[in-house]
């Protein structure tokens, strides 16, 4: 597939299309380029071939990760074909991308039990019917050593070196282990394998893309374009989502966390969220941001939100009740609306649940709040705590102590 030299119209179809796939990016290269590729497919009829490669060296997918899973859903929606990548190849070496030492490898027992959860979970997002699941060993294992020679003469050790974690860790003579140097190529050599018109990653995916761009033009195929996404801020809307901090929404949790959970973002980090993890169209979000300066409350609009999300995960009748259950302890007295809010420092990422009781003023003291944890008179986020050694990581929380004392705490 060379470099095509026609030049196609590009009408309000692809105008519109490219508005959609370009909400909520950070980064689209090369747009004009891209551009011509949606007038090519809709003039043509053959779909693009739009990438995501996940390594599998974890098994669970949080909201996070599902910001670039919206996209590719949209580019299913308009009609392109979806390649899901479980890069079972490239786990083995480990991505070195944004990190200040090298990564330890995973086993082959390790990759596999992951990557056997990746799909079903990403599946809750994807059609599942309208994707192309592929294993990255399937190209790279065949390719031997004489292959990755042939492939690393397609790359200089210059611009390897420009990766700025790459740089930094050869300015500060940190060992730099010779395959997380192969890592960008083969990660790179994916999209020449698979013929790629587009590929989606996170923000530090970017030198890692662009390797891919540079390889399929030295393999004589049209380079893909990139576009990339930025990391989802958690609860907390200040860290990005990570399960280390506590601040996330599994995408398997049971549907009452997932509602209350998005019902304590801050009204600012909601429209974030809108951008990047809701599926509606950019009218629909418009029109709800007009409604909120027209008055409407914020809450009600998070409470779509929230159901949305519940709904994508679970199903619409969960929705439905995490709605009504939500709404029930708020409206009904379960839960008060005029809670305080009270914030406590973590020391060393996290705080005990005792410390931080006292400190937010639910408990007089240590032993008392001890005394209520063993009587199961303490839930967080409706949930009984029943172990006094928790740790509560970074985040903010809804704490009840009985039934009469509650407070919304961010654990800073």
């Amino acid at each position: 597939m060379r470099t095509p030299s026609k030049i196609y119209t590009v009408g309000p179809s692809v105008e519109h299309a490219l508005s959609q796939i370009k909400r909520g990016c950070d980064e689209l290269i090369v747009e004009a380029e891209f551009a011509q590729k949606l007038a090519r497919a809709e003039a043509t009829g053959r779909p693009l071939r739009c990438k995501l490669g996940l390594d599998a060296t974890a098994p669970d997918i949080h909201l996070g990760h599902t910001v670039v899973l919206n996209k590719l859903r949209q580019l299913q929606d308009l009609g392109h074909t979806v390649i899901f990548l479980i890069g079972d190849f490239t786990a083995l070496i480990g991505d070195p991308s944004g990190r200040n030492a090298t990564r330890p490898a995973l086993t082959r027992e390790q990759v596999d039990e992951n990557s056997c959860t990746y799909f079903d979970q990403a599946g809750l997002v994807l059609r599942r019917d309208k994707t192309e699941i592929r294993y990255n060993s399937e190209w790279s294992e065949p390719l031997g050593a004489a292959g990755m020679i042939k492939l690393a003469a397609h790359y200089t050790l210059a611009r390897l070196l420009e990766r700025d974690d790459f740089a930094k860790r050869f300015r500060d003579n940190t060992p730099i282990a010779m395959h997380e140097l192969l890592y960008p190529l083969m990660q790179g050599y994916d999209s020449v394998a698979l013929e790629s018109d587009l590929e989606l990653g996170g923000t530090d995916q970017r030198f890692n893309l662009l390797v891919g761009r540079e390889l399929q033009r030295q393999y004589g195929q049209e380079p893909q374009c990139i576009l990339t996404m930025p990391l989802l801020e958690g609860l907390d809307g200040v860290e990005k989502m990570s399960k280390s901090k506590n601040n996330y929404i599994g995408i398997t949790e049971p549907p009452f966390e997932m509602f209350s959970k998005t019902m304590s973002i801050s009204d600012e980090l909601m429209w974030r969220w809108y951008d990047l993890v809701s599926l509606r169209s950019n009218e629909e979000i418009k029109a709800l941001k007009r409604q909120a300066v027209e008055g409407r409350n914020p809450r009600d609009i998070k409470v779509l939100l929230a159901r949305e999300i519940v709904a994508r995960f679970h199903s619409e009748q969960a929705a439905e009740v995490a709605a009504f259950e939500f709404k029930s302890r708020f409206k009904m007295g379960a839960i008060p609306n005029d809670m305080p809010d009270v914030a406590v420092k973590s020391v060393n990422g996290g705080i005990s649940i005792s410390a931080l009781l006292k400190q937010a003023g639910l408990a007089p003291s240590t032993s008392e709040a001890n005394r209520n944890i063993d009587q199961g008179g303490v839930k967080i986020d409706g949930s009984k705590v029943d172990d006094r050694a928790l740790i509560v990581r970074p985040g903010t929380y809804v704490v009840q102590v009985g039934k009469r004392k509650w407070a919304r705490v961010t654990v800073a």
